[in-house]
């Protein structure tokens, strides 16, 4: 049903971070890179290598990921005008189930982490909103541009939006969303998103016990 495959390659983007100096470095930079900094420390720590540190591993992936996605936003953004008829809890509902998603998706690329390196084109604030633009450099040389569209929430710039080669993330889901709630329902939608999230939980259970059999 939800498919991130755009989340993916902008994630690898943002690890990249830490290895590229910025030409014009800003406060949305600087914030971005001081939070992928402390993902590939925690990639890299040697106490939570291995198999059997996966949980741990990526609760400490998410716990990053929380100051870097402002996953209000991205779900408001995502559902557009079918947010607005949503109650308070429906939408905290929605949030935690879409945050849920998109993590999973962020911890999951982060941990196939291959090198790349990102430079960055331009940084550009106007008042609240900034955007960073940047290009990945896969290890074959091909050339990617990726967006990030961030906001400032007090003293702090959160990312709302990526796009890659002009395709944007919010979009795409928005696309999809609209989709499922137009030819079905919005409790169908939040159904199926239900759904996975009980997959994956399933997945980490399984993981959990076959830990525990093997010590």
């Amino acid at each position: 049903m939800i498919r991130p495959r755009l989340l993916l390659l902008p994630l690898a983007g943002l690890v990249a971070l830490a290895a590229a100096a910025p030409a014009a470095a800003g406060p949305p930079t600087d914030q971005l890179k001081g939070a992928i900094e402390r993902v590939l420390s925690t990639i890299e720590n040697p106490a939570l290598k291995g198999e059997g540190k996966v949980m741990d591993r990526r609760r400490e992936v998410r716990k990053i990921a929380n100051d870097i996605f402002d996953f209000g936003e991205i779900s408001r953004r995502s559902l557009a005008r079918h947010w607005q008829g949503l109650s308070d809890r429906d939408r905290e509902e929605f949030i935690v189930l879409f945050g849920d998603l998109l993590e999973r998706s962020y911890v999951s690329r982060i941990e196939q982490y291959g090198g790349e390196k990102i430079q960055y084109a331009a940084e550009k604030v106007e008042g609240d909103l900034a955007v960073v633009s940047s290009r990945i450099i896969a290890k074959g040389g091909t050339e990617v541009p990726v967006d990030y569209r961030m906001l400032r929430r007090g003293d702090r710039w959160l990312v709302y939006d990526v796009s890659i080669e002009g395709v944007s993330l919010v979009a795409n889901y928005r696309t999809q969303f609209n989709k499922i709630i137009q030819t079905s329902s919005y409790k169908d939608l939040v159904k199926k998103m239900k759904a996975k999230q009980d997959e994956a939980v399933f997945e980490d259970e399984s993981q959990k016990r076959a830990r525990t059999r093997t010590q």
